[in-house]
C-alpha cells in the first residue's frame, strides 16, 4: 500500500474504516455460528407421562424439563404390583452435542451409558452407541401429539434385534 504523508492519513483512515467494517461484518456471522444452539427444543413433545398397558404388564415413562439443556426421564415396567425393571434417563446437551444417558438397575454395573444423537427432527430422535452390548440404537418417534413409539435396536449375540414400545400420553 502506497501512502503519502499529507493525504495518506486520510486514505489510511478510510481504508482502516473500510477494513474494520469488513472485519466486523465477516466476524459477526462467525460469532453467531459459535453461539450454543439448543438441541433439546425439537424434543419438547416428549415432556409428560407416557404409558402402554399390555397383557404382559405396563410400560411407563415420565419426562420432565429441568432446564434448556437437560430433560430427566424415568421408565419402569410393572407386572401387577411388581416392578420388573426401572431406568433413569438424562437427555442432555453438552456443548453442541445431545446425549441420551440411561442408567438401568442391575445393568452396566449401575453406571450410566451415553448414546450420542445421530439424527434429530421435529418428530424423531435417534441416539447411538455402537460400543454398547445391546441396544446400540435408541429411537423415539412422535406419531401424533399424544402417541409415540420408543424403539431399542441393534445386534444381540450376533443377531439383529429390535423391540418397540408404543405409548400413549397419560392425561
Amino acid at each position: 500500500m502506497n501512502i503519502t504523508v499529507t493525504k495518506g492519513s486520510i486514505h489510511y483512515i478510510k481504508i482502516s474504516s473500510l477494513l474494520m467494517f469488513v472485519i466486523f461484518v465477516g466476524y459477526k456471522p462467525a460469532m453467531a455460528q459459535t453461539k450454543k444452539q439448543n438441541q433439546l427444543s425439537p424434543a419438547e413433545w416428549l415432556i409428560g407421562k407416557w404409558q402402554n398397558k399390555t397383557t404382559r404388564g405396563t410400560v411407563s415413562e415420565t419426562w420432565l424439563k429441568v432446564n434448556d439443556s437437560t430433560f430427566t426421564g424415568k421408565s419402569y415396567f410393572l407386572r401387577g404390583a411388581d416392578t420388573l425393571s426401572t431406568e433413569t434417563i438424562r437427555l442432555e446437551q453438552r456443548n453442541a452435542k445431545l446425549y441420551y444417558v440411561p442408567t438401568v438397575n442391575n445393568q452396566n454395573g449401575g453406571l450410566p451409558v451415553k448414546f450420542a444423537a445421530t439424527a434429530i427432527t421435529p418428530t424423531q430422535m435417534i441416539f447411538e452407541n455402537p460400543e454398547h452390548d445391546f441396544p446400540q440404537k435408541i429411537t423415539y418417534t412422535q406419531i401424533t401429539r399424544d402417541s409415540l413409539v420408543a424403539e431399542i435396536s441393534g445386534t444381540s449375540k450376533g443377531q439383529p434385534r429390535s423391540v418397540k414400545f408404543p405409548m400413549a400420553r397419560v392425561k
